[in-house]
C-alpha cells in the first residue's frame, strides 16, 4: 500500500473555557474502534478537552446518538468513529451514504461533529487509517470537532439578521432622528 498523500494540517485551536465533547463509537470492528478512540482521546486531552464515550451498535446508530446526545445534554461537540468495510451486498452504500448524509445534516444545522467513521475497501486500508502512528483518523476526526467548536465559540455572540431589523432595533433608530428632541 502507498503511503498516504502529505496534507496541510491546521494548528490546534486554543480555548479560554474548557471544552468537553462526546466519542459515539460503533465498535463493530472492535480492534479499529478502539483505536480510533485511543487517537481521538490523545486529540482532546491536547487541546485541554474532556470527553464522555458512547458505544452503540454500529455506523448508523452513530447520528442518532449524537441527536439524542445534543437534546438531552450539554457537550460542546461530538466525535463521530466507527468502521464500514465493503461487503458482497449493497448494504456498504446504505450505511455510508446514510450515516455519512446524517452526520452532515446535523452539521448543517450548528452541531460540531467531527466524522471519522471510515468506509474503506478491506482490513488493512482500516488498519492504516486507524493507526494513531500512521493516518490516526480518529485524532483527525476529534481536530475537526475542535476545531468546530472554536469557530462556534467565536461567532456565537454575533447576531446577523436576514434583512429586516427587529422592532426593537426600530425604536432605537427611531428614538435617533433628527426631529426627535435630545435631552
Amino acid at each position: 500500500m502507498a503511503k498516504a498523500e502529505q496534507h496541510y494540517v491546521l494548528d490546534r485551536p486554543n480555548f479560554d473555557k474548557p471544552v468537553k465533547l462526546l466519542i459515539v463509537v460503533a465498535p463493530y470492528y472492535k480492534d479499529i474502534a478502539d483505536e480510533l478512540v485511543a487517537g481521538a482521546k490523545a486529540e482532546i486531552e491536547a487541546a485541554g478537552g474532556t470527553w464522555d464515550l458512547v458505544e452503540v451498535p454500529g455506523a448508523l446508530e452513530v447520528p442518532t446518538a449524537i441527536a439524542m446526545a445534543d437534546r438531552l445534554s450539554n457537550f460542546d461537540g461530538y466525535v463521530a468513529l466507527g468502521c464500514v468495510i465493503r461487503g458482497e451486498t449493497t448494504h456498504y452504500e446504505t450505511v455510508c451514504n446514510d450515516s455519512s448524509r446524517a452526520i452532515q445534516m446535523m452539521g448543517l444545522q450548528g452541531l460540531c461533529i467531527g466524522n471519522g467513521i471510515l468506509t474503506v475497501e478491506n482490513r488493512k486500508q482500516a488498519e492504516v487509517r486507524a493507526d494513531t502512528k500512521d493516518q490516526n483518523k480518529g485524532g483527525g476526526a476529534a481536530a475537526a470537532a475542535l476545531h468546530l467548536v472554536a469557530l462556534s465559540r467565536k461567532w456565537a455572540g454575533a447576531s446577523k439578521g436576514v434583512g429586516f431589523k427587529s422592532i426593537s432595533d426600530s425604536i432605537k433608530l427611531a428614538g435617533k432622528t433628527k426631529d426627535t428632541p435630545t435631552a
